[in-house]
């Protein structure tokens, strides 16, 4: 339930604005706008004002404004509140408001998102030097080892972990070459990134080094008495490096019995003695563990809109990198999501808190104002194309030539549908089982 109401709310907002930018851009040039609908067929909810019947339809995906005069086969009077009464101009307006508003709608929720504050993992934005390899994965089998620096992934030069993890996940069970470095030199290593999870992202199974980080410490418990401090990192237990897991382990297995930890606390190092208590049957010191190391960002309002066009730039540049990795079959379609993943996804997302759903919400505003861009025909960048063709060639297109635009465009949004729609289906455990040809 909570996957469908999460699903519902979110589409919802993103259906509403996306259709008030070509209601409130149509009625700005003086269009009669005849119907505002969000959703498709019977209609649930129904209201008139004025000219305007405005409706909440029963199929929650999608909506539609529709406006006097807007094809060719509408009984058209010539009026100048019809659509193809105006110019090329003032309709491409028309056209590009309800991408545009969604666009915003990201800006601005992003903008939001931020403002709250946010923990920005430090590893991301340092070079790719791999600090951990999972036994067995495709870094391990083509002997990747630790200490080794990723240079580049497919031909793209990585920096950070961050880039190399946006240039690996497009690729799962796809041969490509890794330039990795080393104190032996550098060397071109073919590698088949694993897939994992339901969304068959590209794994190598490494990863960087990660120390843990204090985040919480209760008052009275033997963390606070041995004076550790939120926002201290944890190098070393008794001597010895160890990632999060590890840690707690030890932690669990020392009950009443002293441990040395080595804090880091800023640029400055000390041994610390504490003594987990026994609760239960583990020992526990009373403190909240990340598994790495953040930095805390708390901008104001002017700082989080900066923030927020640069996550969305980021965004947009993978949105892009996904549609040409289609067209180069460098992507896998498996990876695309329909209706579906998109409720699963938001119930994941309403369980962990209201700015992790308008997190996603936001993702997803700006996919589908890029997405509505293209020069597909149905969609609004098919028909701003179409727009173009006829200014450049000085002439509009005959009724039938734009049905034909349409046909195409409509058959090829319906692959695009079945196809995300199957995916969905896969990563459905119970369906799946009853798809005995997988």
């Amino acid at each position: 339930m909570t996957s469908i109401l999460a699903f519902i709310f979110v589409i919802g907002v993103l259906v509403f604005v996306h259709e008030l930018g070509h209601y409130l851009a149509a009625r700005r040039i003086g269009v009669r706008v005849l119907v505002f609908s969000i959703g498709f067929g019977p209609k649930l909810l129904k209201v008139r004002r004025g000219d305007t019947e405005y409706c909440v339809c029963a199929i929650p995906l999608g909506g539609y404004v529709r406006m006097a005069g807007e094809h060719t086969d509408d009984r058209r009077t010539g009026k100048p509140d019809e659509f193809l009464s105006k110019s090329k101009w003032e309709r491409f307006q028309v056209l590009i408001a309800g991408p545009a508003m969604n666009v915003v709608l990201a800006i601005v929720v992003m903008t939001f998102v931020l403002y709250q504050g946010v923990d920005v993992p430090l590893y991301e934005s340092e070079p790719p030097v791999v600090g951990t390899i999972a036994e067995g994965s495709a870094a391990d089998e083509v002997g990747i080892r630790v200490g080794d620096r990723i240079v580049s992934v497919a031909g793209q030069v990585v920096e950070n972990w961050e880039e190399l993890l946006l240039a690996v996940r497009p690729r799962a069970d796809r041969e490509i070459p890794v330039v990795v470095r080393n104190a032996n030199g550098t060397r071109e290593l073919r590698v088949t990134p694993d897939s994992q999870t339901q969304f068959e992202l590209g794994d190598l199974g490494i990863g960087p080094v990660m120390r843990p980080q204090i985040r919480r410490v209760e008052p009275g418990q033997p963390a606070d008495a041995a004076g550790i401090e939120v926002g201290d990192v944890i190098a070393a237990v008794e001597g010895d490096g160890v990632a999060s897991d590890e840690l707690i382990k030890r932690i669990n297995a020392h009950a009443d019995q002293p441990l040395t930890l080595t804090v880091r606390r800023g640029e400055t190092s000390r041994d610390v003695t504490v003594t987990p208590a026994l609760v239960g049957d583990v020992g526990l010191i009373g403190v909240q563990i990340s598994p790495y190391e953040v930095r805390s960002i708390d901008p104001g309002l002017i700082d989080a809109f900066g923030y927020s066009l640069q996550r969305n730039y980021e965004w947009s540049g993978l949105i892009f990198q996904t549609l040409v990795g289609l067209f180069t079959a460098e992507t896998s379609p498996r990876q695309l999501v329909g209706p579906v993943g998109i409720a699963q996804l938001s119930g994941g997302a309403a369980q962990v808190g209201f700015v992790a759903l308008l997190s996603l919400m936001a993702m997803i505003s700006l996919n589908l104002g890029i997405l509505n861009l293209l020069p597909i025909p149905v969609l609004d960048g098919g028909h701003i194309a179409i727009l173009a063709l006829e200014g450049m060639s000085r002439r509009d297109f005959s009724a039938r030539v734009k049905e034909r635009m349409l046909l195409f465009g409509f058959v090829a949004l319906m692959m695009l549908m079945v196809t995300v729609i199957y995916n969905d289906l896969t990563r459905v455990a119970w369906i799946e089982r009853l798809m005995l040809w997988r």
